[in-house]
């Protein structure tokens, strides 16, 4: 099975050569290193620009009101903060201009904790990002999500901000790419650039197929009934372990993958929450302001009389940075027995 990293080259590969992608660029993603997760290896439309990100956010935007599509990388999302205004502009030109002007281009970035990258590569953009209208927002917590997910991206009118889970990026999925070999030892073979000298290598692209996820569909990951845990991201995959721990328990919960942020599957929440009266959401973004208090938000305003113990939100602690140390890093952020903890005294809390 494909990793992440693998299935984001193989939706670009694809998008630049049926889905009218033009620009695929930012630090480093060009040849020869194709980024720093490898994640634009060998794509024919991919360039290097200068380490600027707000002209890399310029760029884009201004390729997106010629009538192109770009793809356009910032190598970390804790750089991304300057752009902030840039990110503002290209949120509203649609609604400003009255629809005149579409800015149809993705921003990806890497987000979150799990690689040690300690103050300058650890921290998230989910709660920052869902403050900025006229954007879609994702993260995926799979490889076939992210592959679906950005060829939706690809080809939207609206711009899209694709948060890559730096933490999953490595890891295998359980479902295979349309298109995908089975022999995964075939597929790094054919995209994988070599160590060394990749002068004059070039991937060997298998025919991978159209397979878009509309954007603002969650996934019912595991169907429950005390308790509903909603997630996306590096903390997707801790949240149906601790379903799993909890089913030994005697505890049934409900799992759902948010995929999409903004448009979310609101429709999915509730439906969810008057089912199992209990609700949990997670993810690694510091907790003051978070997405996920949004959701509690909405939760008791539309969902009261449906529940049974009041929301709850686990997410990372509300500190300046992540530090280097496995300990700081692993305090900083929600870990699989936070979540285990949090949802056994859920389950268990009483009306």
């Amino acid at each position: 099975m494909a990793n992440m990293a693998q299935a984001i080259r193989m939706a670009l590969h694809y998008a630049e050569e049926n889905l009218g992608v033009t620009d695929i660029f930012g630090e480093d993603v060009g040849a020869p290193l194709g980024g720093v997760f490898t994640c634009t290896q060998g794509l024919k439309t991919a360039w290097n620009s200068p380490l600027d990100e707000r002209g890399i956010i310029g760029a884009a935007m201004g390729l997106a009101m010629a009538g192109h599509r770009p793809v356009a990388e910032i190598q970390f999302c804790d750089y991304i903060y300057n752009t902030i205004d840039l990110l503002k502009l290209a949120g509203n030109t649609h609604w400003s201009t009255n629809g005149d002007w579409a800015v149809p281009m993705v921003v990806r970035t890497p987000v979150g904790s799990g690689i040690r990258g300690s103050l300058y590569h650890s921290h998230s953009f989910d709660a920052t990002m869902t403050h900025i209208p006229g954007w879609k927002v994702v993260m995926p917590s799979t490889p076939l999500d992210a592959y679906g997910l950005l060829i939706s991206a690809c080809q939207d009118p609206n711009p899209v901000m694709f948060l890559e889970p730096k933490a999953l990026l490595r890891v295998k999925g359980e479902e295979r790419i349309p298109g995908e070999p089975e022999d995964d030892r075939a597929l790094s073979k054919m995209i994988d650039a070599p160590l060394g000298d990749r002068s004059q290598w070039k991937p060997q692209w298998p025919l991978v197929e159209a397979f878009a996820i509309p954007i603002g569909k969650g996934k019912l990951v595991r169907e429950g009934t005390q308790a509903t845990v909603i997630s996306y991201g590096r903390t997707m995959p801790l949240c149906i372990k601790a379903a799993a721990q909890l089913a030994e328990e005697g505890l049934s919960v409900e799992v759902i993958d948010l995929r999409s942020l903004w448009p979310y599957d609101w429709e999915m929440i509730k439906a969810s929450v008057q089912k199992t009266g209990r609700v949990l959401f997670v993810n690694e973004d510091t907790e003051v302001t978070n997405f996920g208090e949004h959701l509690v938000r909405r939760t008791v305003e539309e969902l009261f009389y449906s529940l049974l113990a009041p929301p709850r939100l686990v997410a990372g602690k509300f500190v300046p940075g992540i530090g280097l140390a496995d300990a700081l890093e692993m305090a900083s952020v929600p870990q699989q027995n936070d979540i285990t903890t949090a949802l056994r005294s859920l389950c268990r809390e009483q009306p």
